[in-house]
């Protein structure tokens, strides 16, 4: 840990700021807030807007006054060649060092300007408009700007802090019903290691959290965003704690990159591996276990998957957590009690052999 990282939080009326300072940066992430008041944290000039073709199709008209670069939505666009691209598109137009890159869109879109910011002259500032849950409650919060490779994801990256987020809540109501979806998957995520009472919101207000409740969405995002940056304050690179925020994630990367699936919906399949492997191992009580099945089962998330062995292997053996024959596996011992666990990856494949096929 760093002594220098510190994270605070004030709210305002229905505005809370959430700051997280490291040694190298200050970050703000502003939930409540209407998207339009960004302008205010511009520069008045070397701007450079990124965007997805959707987001522009939809919010474009309203985007302040600066040139826009769009590329397709969509996991595809996490790609190098779309970050030359970008780069070149930046060079012609004359931003330097002084520049700054908005990113207004989901993790796909926040994802790429981070990276593209970190990278471009060594580093430009940036910011982002998060404009997906899924981008909310976890994407665009805590400095983590990564390229897929082939099918590893986000194995291509860096570590750089946006200067702000904007998470305003009424963008979600045009996400179209899986990408709103997907989002919760990670909400639920956050819910099980880190806050239960994101857990009992969900459980207690099934119907406004569908029907996309503006202030019901702001509270869970906050609670999310709140837990995150308490992570990402005590270890920004990813050395040890941070690790927990991939519950879900080692089974969950593999069946999106085999099923092509939204990520939300490939954290919640390996989220019930995760709490399945975790009672098997006598982590989780049953009661614990049931009760994530009942709310992953009720936001209509899988509860089973029927990936060949063979495949599930290969993908687990690309993992970026992966420690030669090892990796590091989050487990449950209940809720806001995630176990980081060192063990073979050959343990892993094992328990989806004899668990998940019938062997």
């Amino acid at each position: 840990m760093t002594d220098s990282i510190t994270l605070t939080t004030y709210q305002k009326s229905n505005l809370e700021k959430i700051i997280i300072s490291t040694p190298d940066s200050v970050s703000g992430i502003v939930i409540g807030g209407r998207w339009e008041a960004v302008v205010r944290l511009l520069p008045a000039s070397n701007v450079i807007i990124v965007t997805d073709t959707n987001i522009s199709g939809i919010y474009g008209k309203r985007f302040p006054r600066f040139p826009v670069l769009k590329i397709r939505p969509g996991e595809d666009s996490k790609r190098l060649k779309t970050i030359e691209s970008l780069a070149g598109k930046l060079l012609n137009s004359g931003i330097d060092r002084s520049g700054f890159l908005l990113g207004i869109g989901g993790g796909v879109v926040c994802d790429i300007t981070g990276f593209l910011a970190s990278v471009f002259m060594r580093g430009i500032r940036f910011g982002y408009v998060s404009t997906s849950l899924l981008s909310q409650v976890d994407a665009s919060t805590g400095g983590k700007n990564g390229v897929n490779l082939g099918e590893t994801k986000n194995v291509i990256g860096t570590f750089r802090q946006p200067e702000f987020v904007i998470c305003d809540t009424t963008m979600l109501r045009t996400l179209p019903d899986d990408e709103y979806s997907s989002g919760l998957g990670e909400l639920i995520k956050t819910g099980i290691i880190g806050d239960r009472s994101i857990i009992e919101i969900l459980e207690d207000n099934y119907a406004d959290v569908l029907k996309r409740n503006r202030d019901i969405l702001s509270v869970l995002v906050a609670k999310a965003v709140r837990y995150k940056a308490s992570v990402v304050a005590k270890d920004e690179k990813e050395s040890g704690l941070r690790r927990v925020l991939n519950f879900g994630h080692t089974f969950g990367h593999a069946v999106e990159l085999h099923d092509g699936v939204k990520h939300g919906f490939a954290v919640a399949s390996g989220m019930m591996l995760a709490a399945t492997f975790s009672r098997n191992k006598g982590l989780l009580r049953d009661d614990d276990f049931n009760r994530i099945m009942h709310l992953l089962k009720r936001y209509n998330f899988p509860t089973e998957i029927n990936m060949d062995p063979a495949k599930i292997e290969s993908l687990i053996l690309h993992d970026k957590k992966k420690a030669g024959s090892d990796i590091n596996f989050v487990f449950i011992k209940g809720f806001e009690k995630p176990l980081i666990k060192k063990i073979p990856l050959q343990e892993v494949i094992d328990f989806y052999r004899q668990n998940l096929k019938g062997n």
